[in-house]
Parts: C-alpha cells; structure tokens; sequence
C-alpha cells in the first residue's frame, strides 16, 4: 500500500477543498488498526466526508437560491457527522496527531465556510 504523504497547503477553491478532505480520510483510516470499534468509526468518516464533495457539486448545479441553500445544508450535516467520527477517534487516541488535528482544523473551517455560504444566499 502506498504511503500518503499529506500536503496541507492551503486550497481557496472550495470543491478541491472538500474532495481533499475526503481525500486525506481515505488516506487517514486505511492507517488505523483494524478492530470492530474503530471499523465503525472508520466507515462512518469515509460515508460523510464523502458525500460532503457530492452534495457540494450537487448544490454547484442548483437552479435556485432555495435548493442551493438545501444542498450545501447537507454538506454541513455531513461535515458534523465527519467532525464527530473524527473526535471519537481523536478521544481514544487513535491515528497519527499530526493528521487528526490537521483533519479536525479543516473540518471546523470547512462548517464555517458552507455556513456563511448558506447565511450569504439568505
């Protein structure tokens, strides 16, 4: 298996952001221990980080300022449940530090940003 190498320059376009982050937790849980407790969590922040690139593009194409607002909701939903896998894991100290806080960090910017740009279309 190859060895992520993580960059974490900054990226200002939000889409090459959110398929970075769900990027860099592919890379992050194929590192992890293999146990029932951790597969769980493990799933979890692959499903939600994920589908927060998706529900991203999704929204990128909506016709209106109603379904834009609905779609980049999902995408802050989906972030919480990664912010929330990401703490568990955290909490019982599993995985590289460096990466987990590097992955907690990008996910509380990733919210704010998604939630002014729903506060903005408003």
């Amino acid at each position: 298996m190859e060895v992520n190498e993580p960059n974490f320059d900054k990226i200002y376009n939000l889409e090459d952001r959110l398929v970075r982050f769900a990027g860099e937790c592919i890379f992050f849980v194929r590192k992890l221990d293999k146990t029932f407790e951790l597969d769980y969590y493990k799933n979890q922040l692959i499903r939600s980080s994920g589908s927060v690139a998706l529900n991203y593009g999704e929204a990128q194409g909506s016709i209106t300022d109603k379904d834009f607002i609905f779609k980049v909701s999902l995408a802050v939903k989906e972030l919480k449940e990664s912010r929330n896998s990401l703490k568990v894991i955290d909490y019982i100290n599993e995985g590289n530090l460096e990466e987990r806080k590097w992955l907690l960090t990008e996910v509380e910017e990733l919210i704010a940003i998604a939630s002014k740009m729903i506060n903005n279309k408003k």
